[in-house]
């Protein structure tokens, strides 16, 4: 969430951070609302010193025996109450109507994030492998791994609807190898394993950003109101909402796999063939809380923490920095991770790894404290990270490792999951 103390007095940086993000979110609105707000302040002070000094006069007046006086000051009383009460509730309802668009408006850039509106003004700083060379004709993932009896994209649908998939057999097995695979090599680097619910309550979604903006992209259930998680980003993030964390904790360090649930609202059309795009996909998840201080070399750490797994499996990538224009809501930076994937003969993303300031520590209230350097409480900042997207490493891995005879290599990292499996032949 925005600061209000910052909108107000840092608003043409506010309003060329916006322009830079294509955002219509309105500078001028919010000030608007904050002078009248302040204007309102003002008023309700001075009639409550009113009523404070007529209500402190009756008491005089009725021992002075001025009854008509007395009643007078009463009626007076009375009618300032009145108005002070209208004027507060004036006041809340422009509370409300700020405190709903400092939510709605979406993260400052850092000053080292690229300038740019679309996704091609993205930077490229590093690349990992060197795409293979096939002598045959690859597959994609979508014909590949229906012919090994590992994905059944009928039987999803069947189930379920379109945009969703059954994986049996190697398939299943592929899927929990990764995941496993994913955790150990996270907590073996220190990052603390956690197993989260797969619904969530609406001060959760908010505390990270998804609510009110993002609605329409969310499962929600019909009662409870409760929604199903985009990510366990949400959870972790959550765990330490309204908390005050030992600055000496300090990095913590979580990771989690679940599944997502997204409805993809905004995403009609796009890779609408395979494991890319799904309505439910498994994740495995980095958060970290952090000191200011500390929180863009904790963002390098757990972007490079992201890499090794792409490296141990031995999946060309390249990482990028996104411009203004391509970031998340809740991101001040933004790097992604792309895995190069044959049939796209191109590079996609598999990861994102974001530094979010303060931004959803602000809203979660989640704060820190070190006594020694300074009274009271900071506000901590987040970092979030895929590390990685279960469904698009499974990709990567047949389409990189097939071969000519309809088969795939494991990757020799996988193999102690997998059971010694080195070649997934058709079932």
């Amino acid at each position: 969430m925005l600061e209000a103390k910052f909108v107000r007095e840092n608003p043409e940086r506010v309003d060329a951070a916006m322009k830079a993000r294509n955002s219509t979110w309105d500078v001028q609105e919010f000030l608007a609302l904050d002078t009248k707000r302040r204007a309102l302040i003002a008023q309700v002070e001075e009639l409550q010193a009113k009523r404070n000094a007529a209500s402190k006069n009756i008491g005089a007046l009725m021992q002075q025996g001025k009854k008509d006086e007395a009643e007078a000051a009463k009626a007076e009383v009375a009618e300032l109450k009145g108005s002070i009460s209208s004027l507060e509730q004036e006041m809340k309802e422009i509370d409300d109507a700020t405190t709903h668009l400092l939510a709605t408006g979406p993260n400052i850039p850092d000053e080292s994030v690229p300038v740019g509106r679309e996704e091609n003004e993205n930077v490229e700083i590093k690349k990992w492998g060197t795409p293979r060379t096939f002598d045959f004709e690859p597959l994609a993932h979508w014909d590949l791994g229906p012919a090994l009896n590992m994905i059944d994209f009928d039987r999803g649908v069947k189930l379920a609807g379109s945009s969703f998939v059954v994986l049996g057999g190697r398939g299943a097995q592929l899927e929990r190898a990764l995941i496993n695979f994913m955790l150990d090599t996270h907590a073996d680097a220190g990052f603390k394993e956690w197993w989260p619910p797969s619904l969530a309550n609406g001060d959760t979604l908010y505390g990270t950003g998804q609510l009110p903006k993002f609605e329409d992209d969310l499962y929600k259930t019909a009662d409870e109101g409760l929604y199903l998680i985009p990510t366990a980003e949400v959870q972790l993030t959550n765990l330490h909402r309204d908390e005050v964390l030992e600055g000496e904790q300090l990095p913590l360090r979580y990771t989690a796999f679940t599944s997502c649930f997204r409805e993809e609202a905004g995403a009609a059309g796009r890779d609408t063939r395979g494991l890319i795009r799904l309505h439910q996909f498994d994740k495995v998840e980095m958060v970290k809380f952090a000191r200011p201080e500390e929180s863009f070399d904790e963002l390098e750490s757990m972007t490079i923490q992201a890499e090794k797994i792409l490296e141990l499996l031995e999946l060309p990538y390249r990482r990028i920095v996104l411009c203004t224009g391509d970031m998340g809501f809740g991101a001040a930076k933004t790097y992604d991770i792309e895995v190069w994937l044959p049939s796209y003969n191109n590079y996609k993303e598999i990861s994102s790894c974001s530094n979010c300031v303060d931004f959803q520590a602000r809203r979660a209230s989640i704060k820190y404290r070190e006594p020694q350097n300074f009274k009271g409480s900071r506000f901590v900042h987040t970092l979030n990270g895929s590390g990685l997207a279960v469904g698009r490493t499974f990709a990567a891995i047949l389409e990189n490792y097939q071969q000519a005879d309809g088969t795939v290599v494991v990757p020799e990292v996988l193999r102690p999951y997998l059971r010694g499996l080195e070649v997934i032949e058709p079932e």
